[in-house]
């Protein structure tokens, strides 16, 4: 297989200075940067990518390069990063590209997220926005800049966007001139922005259009008021329309807290069906469904152990080629036995690394595709089947290109009630055991999430540092089966910190020295950090909660002033769960040192989460610290932040 063209170069044009330009022993400045590259795209003709990088504090570029011929890449486009960044690029022609720009604005005393997509050349200039305008007389907020639907809905240079709709009125004068309309509708709109049709009218209670990848509406999805009170409901309903047009039609209900019921990602015109998620068997499992009113389902893949976590699509029409799941490791099934082939033929060729396909070229002449390891970042390739062409493009992290870094291992552990939980180890470099070591947990950061081998940065991070890391997978995430996910981890959170703090026991268990043992989370990691420290409190000597939950009768509370008020219900629930599972309303009880990080740019809620927190721990007498940084939000987006973040959370970690 032709490897040559080595390209990896380009990511010394200053996209990760700060970090390439880190000493050897700068640990933290090299673990902290972003990932060199944010998120890839590649042309239709398969001639050009175009990639999103980080650049100081939040901003961040976007640069398009020609593959052939071996130019440097060139800037065409830079978001501030306040209050605005780039989330995502794609090319709609091969002179032309759509990005979607995301921010936070604070309006009163509440911090909103805003979406705008745009437009601009290949070449750089002629920005164009492709959302809808906002006009002087709107009535209401409405930040959803809208979405990409069909990259090729027929007529040339034009795109099918979902757009927001508000309503308007004259309130200046006594003009009648007025605008009903309000909330998610479909246009046809070129790639100046202007209107060429209304292809949908808007939907009051619509939050999501589905097409067939040729330009025809097949599949609506709307939150409808729950009563009264205003608040959109825990379930989206989804619709469908006749190949022939026609009125919508029902097609399923999809439970927001649960995952019950089929969740439709794409629709296949060939076949007429809907492709998405449904249970089967108590696990996520690929379902297709008929849309001609019969609604019978066929069942595509399903994974005796796991849930299917989401499909794979490529190409203009986001074709399904695909689907991907987790059980050691992140596996992706292919449902097209040439694609298949091709993965395996490319993960032999390099050295076993897992392999992703992330785009195609029209006619799938050329693919983008992603390869990468446990200690192995990862980095970006075109590869082309006609010519068994694999062409090295884009490395995510080239400040750790010279580390030798940690081979990741699956493991079991048992929980207090004899259920095995599987976990991941990563250990120093070099080493077989944890013998002697001082030892990390670091729960994951999401109930949605889970971890799974490969390169994590944090864990990777501290192993460097000389610690043995522990990643549970604990109870009350998905990923499993209902069994599993039980009530979340927040009404069962018993047995979510339960496992968490036996990860812990059984590291120690494996020789780890128990004098030295901590735990640091992010997000719900962080909430599970701080409550282990209430239900077990002589287990861990130090904790570290970054942007963690402490109070669920605040956060229950402060969900009435959003939009998923309902969702967030029935996700905590109510009873004594709510205060017994609350750190900050048992401060009291935890005896290790806590060191709390938090991001200023999010929602004040999160912020008056932590401050409750350090608040209690400081009236019953513990030590505490809180580390507020106000550039950033609660992913300390910012490389440099971030590498100060690690130098103080290693400071105050046991050595």
């Amino acid at each position: 297989m032709d490897m040559r063209g080595r390209w990896l170069y380009l990511l010394g044009l200053g996209i990760a200075a700060g970090a390439a330009q880190a000493q050897e022993n700068d640990l933290e400045r090299r673990f902290g940067a972003q990932e060199g590259v944010a998120q890839v795209s590649l042309s239709p003709d398969g001639q050009q990518i175009a990639f999103v990088a980080p650049n100081k504090g939040l901003a961040n570029d976007l640069y398009v390069v020609r593959i052939e011929d071996g130019s440097a890449p060139q800037r065409i486009l830079r978001a501030s990063g306040d209050p605005e960044t780039l989330r995502w690029c794609r090319w709609a022609t091969d002179a032309r590209i759509v990005c979607q720009v995301a921010g936070r604005e604070k309006i009163g005393e509440f911090v909103y997220g805003f979406t705008t997509l745009i437009a601009v050349d290949s070449a750089g200039g002629n920005v164009k926005t492709l959302s809808k305008r906002r006009g002087a007389n709107s009535i209401g907020f409405d930040g959803r800049g809208g979405s990409v639907i069909d990259w090729q809905p027929g007529t040339p240079d034009s795109l099918l966007i979902m757009r927001s709709n508000v309503r308007e009125a004259n309130l200046h004068s006594a003009s009648l001139l007025k605008k009903d309309e309000e909330g998610m509708g479909v246009d046809l709109v070129d790639l100046s922005g202007d209107l060429i049709k209304i292809a949908e009218r808007p939907q009051r209670d619509a939050v999501e259009y589905i097409t067939d990848g040729q330009g025809n509406i097949r599949i609506m999805g709307a939150l409808t008021a729950a009563g009264r009170t205003g608040y959109p409901t825990d379930r989206i309903r989804y619709f469908f329309r006749d190949d022939k047009g026609g009125d919508w039609q029902s097609l399923s209900a999809f439970d927001l807290v649960r995952h019950n019921g089929f969740d439709p990602f794409a629709v296949d015109a060939e076949s007429n069906r809907a492709i998405g998620l449904a249970k089967v068997d108590g696990r996520d499992a690929v379902v297709a469904v008929q849309l001609d009113g019969t609604g019978k389902g066929q069942t595509l893949f399903r994974h005796p152990r796991a849930d299917v976590d989401g499909l794979v699509q490529v190409g203009r029409d986001q074709r399904v080629i695909g689907a991907t799941y987790v059980t050691d490791r992140r596996q992706m099934k292919l449902t097209d036995p040439r694609l298949s082939d091709m993965a395996q033929s490319l993960s032999k060729a390099l050295g076993g690394r897992s392999v992703y396909f992330i785009d195609a070229s029209v006619g799938e002449a050329h693919w983008l595709l992603w390869a990468g390891s446990d200690t192995d970042p990862g980095r970006y390739y075109r590869y082309t089947p006609g010519l068994k062409q694999l062409r090295p493009l884009l490395e995510d992290r080239p400040a750790l290109a010279d580390l030798a870094l940690s081979p990741v291992r699956p493991v079991r552990y048992p929980a207090a009630d004899g259920t095995m939980l599987s976990a991941h180890l990563t250990l120093p470099p070099g080493r077989a055991d944890a013998v002697g070591l001082p030892a990390i947990v670091i729960p994951h950061g999401g109930l949605a999430d889970r971890d799974e081998w490969g390169f994590n940065w944090l864990a990777q991070y501290f192993a460097q540092r000389g610690y043995a890391v522990v990643q549970p997978d604990y109870r009350g995430l998905t990923g499993y089966s209902e069994q599993w996910f039980r009530d979340g981890g927040f009404q069962s959170w018993r047995t979510a910190i339960g496992d968490v703090s036996d990860a812990g026991r059984w590291i120690v268990g494996e020789g780890a020295d128990p004098s030295r043992l901590s735990i640091v989370g992010w997000g719900y990691g962080g909430y599970a950090a701080l409550q282990s420290g209430v239900v077990a409190p002589s287990l861990f000597r130090s904790i570290v909660a970054i942007a963690p939950i402490t109070d669920l009768q605040k956060l229950k509370d402060a969900s009435t002033k959003f939009s998923n008020n309902l969702v967030m219900q029935q996700l905590l629930g109510s009873g004594p769960h709510l205060r017994e599972g609350s750190p900050a309303q048992n401060a009291e009880r935890i005896q290790a040192p806590v060191l709390m990080v938090a991001g200023g740019l999010a929602h004040d809620s999160t912020i008056d989460q932590v401050r409750a927190m350090h608040g209690a721990l400081s009236t019953a007498g513990k030590k505490v610290e809180l580390i507020e940084y106000p550039r950033v939000a609660q992913d300390i987006g910012d490389s440099d932040v971030r590498a100060e973040m690690l130098r103080r959370i290693t400071q105050f970690l046991p050595r």
